[in-house]
């Protein structure tokens, strides 16, 4: 039998302290979307202010608000200094309005009742092994988003407005051929194909969404004038023929192995044997060290029945699908780019 070993003494108070202070560890993203919501960011680019004076612009209590800012400031998303007055940091730069690298769009979406309601009840979601958004919203993500038009609206800035910061980064780690038509299954508005297309003039492109994300495209550019077309249709069905690169980014990890099966078989169908597929996402490592996709799965897990995969994850569902995996190519942020080939 094996022998479970005690925490030595000098451990069991630091082990303490981790654990409660994890407990309460939901109070930070309230925190941040307070200062998010009141614009404390903008609020501080004339220069630092004290709480009582940020809280006559933001229309809050002086007292409560210093003592949320002065808690962020233990996180350097502020800094106060000795005379009580609260300085931008990098971290509260990237939550200006007026910056193309915000994320304050993606910050209000990820501290929205959709993500902090359904993380409420992950207990039940890890008991069923499926997600309660639909118990709590009345209907899965999607539905809920087709008929709640504030509800997409947060949903849709957030997610774009992070795509516009890492696009470029994702676009630069692939070795994109000088010629050739790329397709971007469920690509949304078009951004990141109208990068893809802008750094590498001698491609093409179609954008294959559903009609009410196209009548939304991003396409109209004239670095990429008359490079482009859309294509409407169901990427669980179907997609277009023709293409030398087909790219799924930040789709698989939205849906569970039976739905991405569905899709990589309609990619499937339409590649042929020089075709390449470019799966854009999270990769999750092996080992105990913290990383960003062992967070992002577990919101995964909290409103969509989607995850993010690992390696091997990756290739038993390429297989499945008649794919096989290439090659995993990091990117400078948090996702990869896995490449397919028919099998």
């Amino acid at each position: 039998m094996h022998e479970v070993r005690p925490p030595e003494p000098e451990e069991i108070g630091a082990a303490v302290r981790q654990v409660l202070g994890d407990c309460l560890g939901y109070l930070y993203p309230a925190a941040l979307r307070v200062a998010v919501r009141l614009g404390v960011a903008d609020l501080l680019l004339d220069g630092p202010k004290d709480a009582a004076r940020l809280a006559e612009e933001a229309g809050a209590d002086a007292a409560s608000l210093h003592r949320v800012l002065r808690f962020l400031a233990t996180r350097g998303v502020f800094r106060e200094d000795a005379a009580g007055a609260f300085h931008l940091t990098a971290a509260s730069h990237v939550l200006r309005t007026d910056v193309p690298y915000s994320v304050r769009s993606t910050a209000l979406l990820l501290t929205d009742r959709m993500y902090w309601d359904a993380t409420g009840r992950l207990e039940d979601t890890v008991r069923r092994g499926r997600t309660v958004f639909d118990e709590i919203f009345g209907a899965p993500l999607f539905g809920h988003l087709d008929r709640d038009p504030e509800a997409a609206e947060t949903f849709d800035r957030g997610i774009a407005d992070l795509s516009v910061i890492e696009q470029g980064g994702i676009a630069d780690s692939y070795p994109f051929p000088a010629t050739g038509t790329v397709v971007d299954v469920g690509g949304g508005p078009g951004g990141f194909l109208r990068t893809v297309l802008a750094g590498n003039p001698g491609l093409r492109g179609v954008l294959y969404e559903q009609a009410s994300v196209l009548a939304k495209h991003q396409l109209d550019d004239p670095a990429v004038a008359g490079r482009w077309e859309t294509a409407e249709g169901d990427f669980f069905r179907s997609a277009p023929t023709g293409g030398d690169l087909y790219v799924l980014k930040r789709v698989l990890h939205d849906w569970d192995d039976a739905h991405c099966l569905d899709i990589l078989r309609a990619c499937r169908r339409a590649m042929t044997a020089d075709s390449r597929l470019l799966i854009v996402d999270a990769v999750v490592p092996a080992g105990n060290d913290p990383h960003p996709a062992k967070l992002y799965d577990i919101a995964m897990m909290t409103i969509f029945d989607g995850k993010e995969r690992t390696e091997r994850e990756f290739e038993v569902l390429l297989a499945g699908a008649g794919l096989r995996l290439l090659r995993t190519l990091p990117t400078p942020g948090t996702v990869s780019i896995v490449e397919a080939g028919l099998a």
